[in-house]
């Protein structure tokens, strides 16, 4: 699902709705929040490391776009809290970019400046999970409509087989 951004920018916000079968809300959480794994499950993740800046622990990534595009890297904050709502655990991640002196910009690589994303995990009332996401970027640049329908349309969806993938082979490589 993607809503155009108020502003006629021509940007989406993209809110996912979304259930994982047999994978429970905490494994989820683990792997959505696991940066090393991630480089192994991910195949758009060129570069992924988290570094402490200023007392604050910050996340650099760099993502892989199709030629003859240009990639994007992010550098931002995120937190994981789980609750307790009521009796039921609920999983929120929250992520926003920032500004680091000490990640500048590097050549060939169009920064996202803004950035951020709610995530929401918790039980389906069975063995598995359901999810909620919540997603804005500007990739900066000029993105070609096919890329936006890709990504509305396949990329999306292609990203929740993969976590629900690798959260089934998580406990085999940790």
């Amino acid at each position: 699902l993607f809503i155009p951004f108020p502003q006629q920018s021509g940007l989406y916000e993209y809110k996912v709705f979304g259930g994982l079968a047999d994978i429970p809300p905490k494994l989820c959480a683990d792997v959505y929040m696991d940066l090393d794994f991630r480089k192994k499950w991910d195949q758009y993740v060129k570069e992924l490391y988290e570094e402490t800046h200023d007392g604050e622990k910050v996340i650099y990534w760099e993502v892989k776009y199709p030629f003859p595009l240009s990639n994007r890297d992010y550098v931002y904050i995120r937190e994981c809290r789980e609750m307790d709502v009521h009796g039921r655990k609920i999983w929120v991640v929250l992520a926003k970019s920032v500004a680091v002196p000490q990640c500048p910009e590097k050549p060939g690589i169009i920064r996202v400046k803004s950035y951020k994303q709610s995530l929401v995990i918790e039980s389906d009332g069975k063995a598995g999970c359901k999810v909620y996401m919540y997603y804005f970027d500007n990739p900066g640049g000029m993105i070609p409509s096919w890329l936006v329908n890709w990504a509305a349309k396949s990329g999306v969806p292609a990203f929740l087989k993969d976590i629900q993938k690798a959260c089934l082979n998580y406990s085999k490589s940790t």
